[in-house]
């Protein structure tokens, strides 16, 4: 006789773990800290759940998603507006913590998220940093805007003081990442694969590594869906609605959008397709998405296959009337 499938959703707070089950409808609490943790998994393995769920929540889901997959346990991070969007269409508008991980149960039985290897310590040490520094970006931006609103003399000594200390923060950063980077030879090889496509420099490199380790793993629909560059249908009977774009990383995104800026103007391979996109008559930003969504297909062979980047001659040299169309 086989076991009947359990599903575990977990809530995660600063202070605590409100955990479900799920048919049974169990419930119970443990502290946000190793102890806690020790406690989930021990409990939790002794009843072999099927699925654990829990919602991404701003970086402090980490801590239990890595001792749970430590301890062997099948667990995956979901986005958050999707588990309210399930529970609004479930009828479920009340909102408490031990409700949520109620929800989160029922969501795993009903949708089964793919269960996704974390990434290794040295990874996890690269994307920490990068997201600090993406974090300092942030705040130097910040601060030159205020400076330039600035009247008081004191208060504009106080912020430039406080915009070297961060461009300092910031040299600091680059630094330690590159060197976490050289400090593991496949790391190495795959920012070296990225750099030499052109239009992709050390930042974007870094940030592809760090928050997009799936790169060169999932197929080119995958990928693109991941980055939010895959189109959207919007069709409906006779009605053909526009395409659009929705969801993914957005700090990945944001990167790739820049770089493609810059391969528009000097990358072989990505200037061609913009140019025929917008010999069709495509609107300037749907022809760079267009490119950004060509770019990360292309990165993401370029790592599969172990191979730096080449311009694709032939498509430099296709006539405008057998472009592909956007997609």
């Amino acid at each position: 006789m086989t076991n009947p499938e359990l599903f575990v959703g977990i809530d995660v707070s600063q202070a605590r773990l409100d955990v479900a089950l799920h048919p049974t409808g169990e419930t119970f609490s443990v502290s946000n800290d190793d102890e806690g943790f020790t406690l989930l998994c021990t409990r939790l393995a002794a009843s072999s759940p099927t699925l654990i769920v829990c919602e991404a929540t701003g970086g402090m889901e980490r801590p239990v998603v890595l001792a749970c997959t430590l301890a062997g346990l099948p667990i995956t991070v979901v986005n958050a507006r999707q588990v309210r969007d399930f529970a609004r269409a479930t009828g479920q508008l009340a909102k408490t913590d031990r409700l949520d991980a109620l929800i989160l149960a029922r969501f795993a039985l009903a949708v089964r998220p793919e269960v996704r290897a974390i990434p290794d310590a040295q990874l996890r040490h690269l994307e920490a940093l990068a997201v600090r520094r993406r974090q300092i970006v942030a705040m130097l931006t910040a601060e030159r805007n205020r400076l330039g609103a600035a009247q008081s003399k004191v208060v504009r000594t106080h912020i430039e003081q406080l915009i070297s200390h961060l461009q300092t923060l910031r040299k600091d950063l680059d630094r330690e990442l590159l060197e976490a980077v050289q400090a593991e030879p496949v790391t190495q090889h795959r920012f070296e694969l990225l750099c030499s496509a052109p239009g992709i420099g050390p930042v974007v490199a870094l940030t592809l590594l760090s928050a997009l380790p799936e790169l060169g793993v999932l197929s080119r629909g995958q990928i693109a869906g991941l980055v939010g560059v895959a189109p959207i249908n919007r069709d409906s009977g006779r009605m053909r609605g526009r395409r659009t774009t929705w969801g993914g990383r957005a700090e990945v995104r944001t990167a790739l959008f820049m770089a493609t800026t810059v391969a528009v103007r000097h990358n072989q391979t990505i200037k061609a397709h913009y140019e025929q996109l917008l010999a069709r008559g495509k609107p300037k930003m749907v022809a760079l998405i267009a490119c950004l969504r060509k770019f990360v297909v292309r990165l993401n062979a370029m790592i599969r296959t172990d191979k730096p980047w080449q311009d694709q001659a032939e498509e430099a040299s296709r006539p405008v009337g057998t472009a592909n169309a956007v997609s």
